[in-house]
């Protein structure tokens, strides 16, 4: 079947020109989304989580918009990798520090995301990234750990974030500080299977993914919402964004079987390969989520420097 060109509309976002669909939920409404008209999609469950969390207006590196940003059905699937803390330590800034699961081993972790309907319209997104200690929190982290491996709240530095869409790639790199850019990339998450490609600058394969997908259950909205703090440096000084997601539909395999993880030619394989990660601890998928992406805020990293 052949597929029928989206009509675009340029829009302005601190100073950069960017492409949208037309008619679309930034076309029309310029994150001000109205959240009737989105109820209204049969695709989207419900917004009551939205209407408990009301926007506000702040300046930003992409001028004034309205945080947060709302996704109103998604889906996600991450790989959860053991990788030795010596090579995890060649690719994070000395700021932060590896969450450690034993004496020289942390997590990393490849991602994969949908966003079916959201403030920014459709478009998918693939990760890799390390799991760190939070910054203000010293000690051994093992209850940063137990909650990381539940997924209840997440901290993490994130190495590769290419996306599908270019008003993504502009707000992600320009005002959240995220390594972001604009490349082939489809994913598509059920209950029975997940599998992501994610294309190299000649069209050709920089990482793929297959696996059965697990087990779901199903929670009422509002029941599990988990967090994920993410940290960049902005015009270096640094900076958190949070991540709330509610979670609708989700499953998770410990030491899961049947996977099919490929490293092309890439950036997204060339940071994987530099973790040299050696074994798949945990898979997690959910087939159906919400989530509200706050804009970044100042934060105090100490410096681990020596």
């Amino acid at each position: 079947m052949a597929s029928v060109l989206q009509e675009t509309v340029t829009v302005d976002l601190g100073g950069r020109s960017v492409t949208v669909p037309k008619g679309g939920l930034y076309d029309r409404y310029r994150m001000a989304t109205d959240l009737d008209e989105v109820a209204r999609d049969p695709r989207v469950s419900g917004v009551d989580f939205f209407r408990r969390l009301p926007k506000t207006e702040v300046d930003s590196p992409i001028g004034a918009t309205l945080t947060p940003n709302f996704y109103y059905r998604i889906s996600t699937a991450r790989l959860t990798m053991l990788a030795r803390t010596r090579a995890i330590r060649t690719r994070l800034p000395g700021e932060l520090a590896p969450l450690e699961v034993a004496p020289g081993l942390g997590l990393v972790s490849v991602m994969f995301f949908r966003y079916d309907v959201c403030d920014i319209d459709f478009y998918t997104e693939a990760a890799v990234g390390i799991a760190v200690k939070p910054a203000r929190h010293g000690g051994l982290g093992l209850f940063d750990l137990v909650t990381a491996l539940k997924n209840e709240h997440l901290d993490t530095y994130v190495l590769s974030l290419p996306v599908s869409s270019e008003i993504a790639q502009v707000r992600g790199h320009d005002g959240y500080g995220f390594p972001k850019w604009v490349t082939g990339l489809d994913v598509d998450i059920d209950a029975r299977r997940t599998t992501a490609r994610v294309a190299n600058d000649t069209g050709g394969t920089d990482l793929s993914f297959s696996a059965p997908t697990p087990a779901q259950s199903a929670h009422p909205g509002g029941e599990r919402v988990s967090s994920l703090t993410s940290y960049t440096s902005i015009n270096g000084a640094w900076h958190s964004t949070l991540n709330q997601t509610n979670v609708l539909a989700a499953g998770t395999a410990r030491f899961p079987r049947g996977l099919d993880l490929q490293l092309g030619q890439g950036p997204m394989a060339d940071d994987l390969r530099s973790l040299k990660p050696t074994r798949t601890v945990q898979f997690d998928v959910m087939t159906e989520g919400q989530a509200a992406l706050h804009m970044p805020v100042p934060t105090s990293v100490p410096s681990r420097d020596q």
